[in-house]
């Protein structure tokens, strides 16, 4: 079978290996759609320290069940479309002693700790499947993408009464901007690009924030009354938007972090104790997360062609990932599709 392979930074090929074998307790998939994850990106470019080479990457999946291995449910048939929670837990470490296995410790991402779904068939455990009979092959995969947001707004308990600020308006920070509006919350998107507030404008968020067109303090100030957003979710991973939050935020305010930055970031620590403020950590998302976005795009009305930049071929995912590190704004959500 083909497969899609990083097999150094910036060098990807289409290989043939070899088809697995579902074992016994996993289930064989025929890929549809898998999602180009900025973590991919960053194992393209050669700046994810988590990633070996060489590497299958993907990890938002879109699959068909294609066979069983002894000790699958019935419930799962051959031909259901389904997504994958493409996270591993030991069920050791403090993470999942706590019942939070999303941010094990050992947790091994498919496409970054181990091979991804690139390929035209991957065996997963059936444990992480999830049915969604009324989801099409696309819906299925930005599913797990938008859970990422899902999960950050539920570590910043947000509340109807909150304002809360979403930096980085991609596919994780639109996960973000969707699960805050679920809850009533006031948002205010910031994006330095245009086309991202643009599209957080037609998911329903009425303050939309570039701060290198505007004052991004005095704008936050008149929006509320000085006294800052109650949670800000910092999704971008720059620095910069890193020592925003932290100027910003409310006294007593929660900032949760999801943002991966390629370097350290210089902190005044005293904001931490003067504003009593909350430092979260934001980690992949929980089985509830996964519900809650299957739920949510059940709904209808989510602007899926506005989300799909494009498609592409196996073939074509070398120059896909060329494309996407020449002009990360211009793209908001890439699928390569398998089996069509």
């Amino acid at each position: 079978m083909k497969a899609v392979l990083i097999k150094k930074p910036e060098e990807v090929t289409l290989e043939e290996v070899e088809k697995p074998q579902p074992l016994p307790g996993e289930v064989l998939l025929r890929v549809r759609f898998v999602g180009f994850c900025g973590s991919d990106l960053s194992s393209y470019l050669g700046g994810n320290q988590l990633v070996s080479y060489p590497r299958i990457p993907g990890h938002e999946i879109s699959g068909v069940i294609a066979g069983k291995g002894e000790g699958v449910p019935e419930r799962f048939r051959e031909g259901d479309a389904v997504t994958v929670i493409p996270y591993t837990h030991c069920g050791r470490c403090p993470a999942c002693r706590r019942g939070r296995p999303n941010a094990c410790r050992e947790n091994q991402t498919l496409g970054v700790q181990r091979d991804g779904a690139m390929q035209e068939f991957i065996t997963v455990p059936w444990q992480k499947l999830l049915q969604a009979p009324k989801l099409n092959e696309l819906e299925l995969a930005v599913v797990e993408p938008l859970t990422v947001g899902f999960h950050a707004i539920g570590r910043g308990r947000v509340e109807a009464s909150d304002t809360v600020m979403v930096q980085g308006c991609g596919m994780i920070g639109t996960g973000a901007i969707l699960a805050a509006l679920q809850r009533r919350a006031r948002v205010i998107a910031v994006d330095v690009d245009e086309r991202k507030l643009e599209l957080a404008r037609t998911l329903g968020v009425r303050h939309l924030l570039n701060p290198r067109k505007s004052d991004l303090h005095g704008e936050l100030d008149e929006l509320t009354g000085g006294d800052g957003p109650d949670v800000v979710v910092e999704a971008a991973g720059s620095p910069d938007s890193y020592r925003t939050a932290l100027a910003e935020v409310a006294y007593t305010g929660r900032v949760v972090c999801i943002g991966y930055t390629g370097s350290e970031v210089p902190l005044n620590p005293g904001l931490f104790v003067k504003k009593e403020m909350d430092i979260l950590g934001s980690r992949n998302a929980a089985v509830e997360d996964f519900q809650a976005v299957i739920a949510f795009l059940e709904q209808g009305g989510f602007p899926l062609d506005r989300i799909i930049t494009e498609k592409v071929k196996p073939g074509e995912a070398a120059r896909a990932f060329e494309r996407w590190a020449g002009d990360p704004g211009r793209f908001m959500k890439i699928l390569l599709e398998f089996n069509p």
